[in-house]
C-alpha cells in the first residue's frame, strides 16, 4: 500500500469514473473527468476510468486511435479503459442516437473488470449516466452522475435536426440515470429545477461547479499577436471551442460582416465547422484556428481584446459553457451574446468580468465590442475581475474538495466497513 493510501481516507477504495471524454481531449468534459480520476488516484484510491476513444472538440477520433477498438493506458495513475464508438461527423437527432447507442453497447459488452465502491459518471453524455448507474446497480454500489449539460432539454432548445422528437428519449434515458442515485451533482444552481422534474429529490442534489482547469497566461500579449497576424491597432474577438448548433455562432461571422474593423477568430473545431466556414467565405477578416496546445491555449485567449460565449436565444437551462472558466483566467472581458435569464447569463453578471448581449444579434454585439475597444482601460478592468473570480469560487482545490465531500456522504465508512 502507497504512503497516501495510508493516510488518505480514500486510501484503497475502488473508484469508477464514467466519462465519454477524457484525456488528451483539451476543452469540454474532458479536463474535469481527467483531473478529478487522477485527483482520486493520487489520493490512494484504485480509479479506473471508462471511456471513449478522443475526438472532440473536431467529432473526429484523433489519428493514432483510428483502429482502436479496445484498450487500457496508464494516464497519471489510473486505468483507463477505451472502448470504440461511433463519431458522427455532423450532428443530427438520429446521428447523435447512434453515438450514444454505440457507446452504451460497447461499455455494457465490455466494463472494467472488478467491483468498484462508488460510480461516478459525467453527463453531459446519456449513454455514460445510463452506463453509470447500470454499473453502480449491478454492483450495488453508490453511483453519483454529474449534470454538466441536460440532453433532453439540449435536444429541445439547441435546433438540432429532430431535436423535438428526440428531447423525450433523452429525457428518459436522464430519469433512468438521475432517478436511483445516491447523489446526483450539477454544475450550476440553473440546473436544479430541470432535475428535480426528472424526479430526483431535491435533498439529494448537490451543487458542484467546474473549476478552471488551464494555467494563466504567461507570454508577452503583443508578442502573441504578432504571431497570430493580429494588428494591434484591429478589436479582436475571438471564440474557443466547440463549434456545434447550440452556440448560434453564426452571429460572430455576421458580426464581422457588419465591418471590416473588427477580426473575429473562431479556434477549435466541432460538426459546424464547415458550415461556418462557407458562411464567412470572402470575409477577410474572420480567422478559423485549430485548437491551441495546453501550453499556448491561454496565452492565445489572453491576446484577444474580448472573448465571445455565444448560444442560440432557445438555449436557457441545459447548459454553462466550460469554456468560461477558461475566459476567466485569462484576463480578459467576455461578452455574452446569450438569454438574459439563461445560466450562462447568470455566472458571467457573477463574475464581474463581462458584458451580456441579446443572442443572435450582431448589431448588438458589434456594439460592445466597440464600446470595449473604445476604453481599454475599462475593458483591462472588466477581464481583471475573472482571475479574482476564479480565485474565490472557482480554484481546482475548491472543486476536487467538493467531489471528494460528495464521496465522503456515500462512503461514509473511509476504512472499508462498506466493502463486500
Amino acid at each position: 500500500m502507497s504512503e497516501a493510501s495510508g493516510t488518505s481516507p480514500l486510501g484503497g477504495r475502488r473508484l469508477l469514473v464514467v466519462s465519454t471524454n477524457y484525456a488528451p481531449e483539451l476543452t469540454g468534459i474532458g479536463p474535469y473527468a481527467t483531473q478529478l480520476a487522477e485527483h482520486w488516484a493520487a489520493s490512494g484510491a484504485r480509479v479506473r476510468a471508462l471511456t471513449g476513444l478522443p475526438h472532440y472538440p473536431s467529432w473526429q477520433v484523433e489519428e493514432e486511435y483510428r483502429g482502436v477498438w479496445r484498450t487500457v493506458e496508464i494516464r497519471g495513475g489510473v486505468g483507463v479503459h477505451r472502448r470504440r464508438h461511433y463519431v458522427p461527423p455532423r450532428q443530427t437527432a438520429l446521428k447523435r442516437a447512434a453515438f450514444e447507442a454505440s457507446v452504451l453497447a460497447t461499455g455494457l459488452l465490455a466494463p472494467p473488470p472488478g467491483r468498484p465502491d462508488a460510480v461516478v459518471s459525467q453527463m453531459p453524455s446519456l449513454a455514460g449516466g445510463v452506463l453509470g448507474a447500470r454499473i453502480a446497480r449491478r454492483h450495488r454500489v453508490p453511483h453519483i452522475p454529474v449534470v454538466q449539460d441536460l440532453m433532453g432539454a439540449a435536444a429541445a432548445q439547441s435546433g438540432i435536426r429532430g431535436g423535438g422528437r428526440a428531447a423525450a428519449v433523452a429525457a428518459a434515458a436522464e430519469r433512468y440515470a438521475l432517478r436511483g442515485a445516491a447523489l446526483v451533482g450539477v454544475i450550476h444552481e440553473s440546473f436544479v429545477p430541470g432535475v428535480r422534474a426528472l424526479g430526483v429529490d431535491p435533498g439529494r442534489i448537490r451543487i458542484v461547479p467546474n473549476w478552471t482547469h488551464v494555467q494563466g497566461p504567461t507570454a508577452d500579449r503583443a508578442a502573441t499577436r504578432a504571431r497570430l497576424g493580429w494588428p494591434a491597432d484591429t478589436p479582436v474577438i475571438l471564440h474557443s471551442g466547440n463549434m456545434g448548433l447550440k452556440q448560434g455562432l453564426e452571429v460572430l461571422v455576421d458580426t464581422a460582416r457588419l465591418t471590416p474593423d473588427v477580426r473575429v477568430v473562431l479556434m477549435g473545431g466541432g460538426n459546424q465547422r464547415d458550415a461556418l466556414r462557407a458562411r464567412a467565405e470572402g470575409l477577410p477578416n474572420v480567422d478559423f484556428l485549430q485548437p491551441a496546445g495546453a501550453e499556448e491555449f491561454t496565452d492565445v485567449l489572453a491576446a484577444a481584446d474580448v472573448l465571445a460565449v455565444t448560444q442560440r436565444a432557445s438555449v436557457l437551462d441545459m447548459s454553462v459553457p466550460s469554456k468560461l472558466t477558461s475566459y476567466f483566467t485569462s484576463a480578459r472581458p467576455v461578452i455574452a451574446s446569450v438569454a438574459d435569464e439563461g445560466g450562462t447569463a447568470d455566472e458571467v453578471r457573477r463574475s464581474g468580468a463581462g458584458v451580456l448581449v441579446a443572442p443572435e444579434d450582431p448589431a448588438a454585439l458589434l456594439e460592445a465590442v466597440r464600446k470595449l475597444a473604445a476604453d481599454p482601460a475599462a475593458a483591462d478592468a472588466l477581464g481583471a475581475e475573472g482571475p479574482r473570480y476564479v480565485a474565490r469560487h472557482l480554484s481546482r482545490e475548491a472543486g476536487l474538495a467538493r467531489f471528494d465531500a460528495l464521496l465522503a456522504e456515500v462512503l461514509p465508512d473511509t476504512r472499508g466497513s462498506h466493502r463486500r
